[in-house]
């Protein structure tokens, strides 16, 4: 096996690779830009693939940038450093028309993905891996494809205030000779922190993920923490005492404040809890579900169909400009989050179902009651046979997907093509120096 070559990146793989080509030979290579002459260790082959990591950049591409961060060779987070913020929005356009001529072979426009005017701080969720190592606590995240943590003091894509709180919490811990985790000998007490802000009210929690009901100190850890960063409304320990790679356990003690925080989106306000699932880029998200109400075109005797639906974000919102809105959702948690959020906002015209939204839309279908819009924002997997099927029998005057997933959103729209126009594909980067992005897709029913 040849152990260096000397090629061009011709292209990117799904997941920002740069695909660096030889003659007939193909290497997947990190932080490589398009058209960039470089030299490549090969470090792994197989028949179906080969990878190589970079050793020296022999024409280095105009669109080339310095990572912004010292870690960007080893954490896993951000692995579009190198490449010019235009140029990242230019390779997730590209990604998602490829995917849709690819999987679903529809040759249609799909526009400009969205970007950020400033796309540094973005995240209001920080969740940090801890461990020992000799004897001090270490904390930072994943090296890429492994469990080893990078230790880091800044991230630059989370909101500002985590940084300071999880050094902070270092801090306490070591300076009452507290351990954190240590995976390999399952012993040691804290495993993670997690850190949510509300953007829009300030409000911060903290989340203590323990290997232990209770520790030593712990009245004066939060007392501490609270003192230091007033915006703290709350901590709560969340016990986790068993061998997996799942964050959160079942168990929780509120520690300080009532356990979760509040964050207005879109004149809509929201508690969030350690579990509630709620989009981690809040500027953006505004961007993506306005541009999703948009394109449904709402009218004020509009019935909408909202699965997946979550702790009720989108029916929530779009609930202002229509008649009734129905929440469907299979996490029990979830919809009781939905409902308080209705609660919390006096908002009428809304209610949430638990229930499988496959069956749920099936047994709609039945009664021959219509719904006008159906949004759909099904995880990474997309949705699945059945859902379609089902969402294929109601037959609503027009689907909204919302997908964070170009490769698995292409596959359902081949599906629904048959009975559906997709007229508008708009990427939106919530994600940005990394390779994932998000996309808002308008369908209407053809008529036949």
């Amino acid at each position: 096996m040849e152990k260096k070559i000397i090629g061009i990146c011709v292209d990117y793989t799904f997941d920002g690779k740069g695909i660096v080509k030889k003659d007939n030979k193909v290497v997947f290579v990190d932080g490589v830009v398009k058209n960039e002459k470089v030299e490549v260790e090969i470090v792994y082959e197989s028949k179906n693939q080969t990878l190589g990591k970079l050793i020296r950049i022999i024409d280095p591409s105009p669109f080339r940038v310095k990572p912004f961060c010292p870690l960007a060779k080893n954490c896993g987070g951000c692995s579009f450093q190198h490449l010019s913020y235009e140029k990242q929005l230019e390779f997730k356009t590209d990604h998602v028309k490829d995917c849709l001529n690819k999987f679903a072979e529809l040759d249609i426009k799909v526009n400009d993905c969205l970007g950020m005017a400033n796309p540094f701080c973005y995240r209001n969720k920080s969740q940090v891996p801890f461990s020992m190592n000799k004897q001090r606590i270490s904390y930072g995240f994943y090296k890429q494809d492994s469990h080893q943590i990078v230790q880091m003091d800044t991230c630059f894509i989370q909101f500002k205030e985590a940084n300071d709180i999880l050094k902070t919490t270092k801090n306490l811990f070591e300076k009452y000779k507290l351990k954190a985790y240590e995976e390999d000998k399952r012993k040691g007490i804290l495993r993670h922190v997690l850190i949510k802000k509300g953007f829009a009210t300030n409000e911060i929690m903290v989340v203590l993920v323990t290997n232990v009901l209770s520790f030593p100190k712990r009245k004066e850890i939060v007392s501490e923490l609270i003192k230091q960063y007033p915006n703290i409304k709350t901590i709560v320990q969340n016990i986790n005492m068993r061998d997996t790679n799942v964050i959160l356990g079942e168990k929780e003690i509120v520690l300080y404040g009532r356990g979760y925080i509040e964050d207005v989106l879109l004149g809509v306000r929201f508690k969030i809890s350690s579990k509630s699932f709620y989009q981690v880029n809040p500027e953006q998200t505004k961007v993506l579900y306005s541009k999703a109400i948009e394109l449904a075109n709402l009218s004020e005797n509009d019935r909408v169909l909202d699965t997946y639906c979550g702790i009720g974000t989108i029916g929530l919102i779009a609930s202002k400009k229509v008649k009734e809105v129905i929440g469907v959702e299979i996490v029990s948690d979830a919809i009781k989050d939905a409902k308080n959020n209705a609660l919390l906002n006096n908002i009428n015209n809304i209610h949430f179902v638990l229930d499988d939204a496959s069956k749920f839309m099936v047994d709609l279908a039945k009664t021959s009651e219509k719904m006008d819009v159906v949004f759909l924002d099904p995880p990474r997997k997309g949705c699945d046979e059945n859902f379609l099927n089902s969402l294929l029998k109601l037959l609503p005057n027009k689907i909204i997907y919302i997908s964070c997933n170009p490769s698995t959103l292409a596959r359902d729209l081949n599906i629904l093509k048959n009975k559906y126009n997709v007229e508008t594909v708009q990427p939106v980067d919530m994600f940005p120096h990394t390779y994932h992005v998000e996309t808002v897709v308008s369908m209407t029913r053809l008529d036949n």
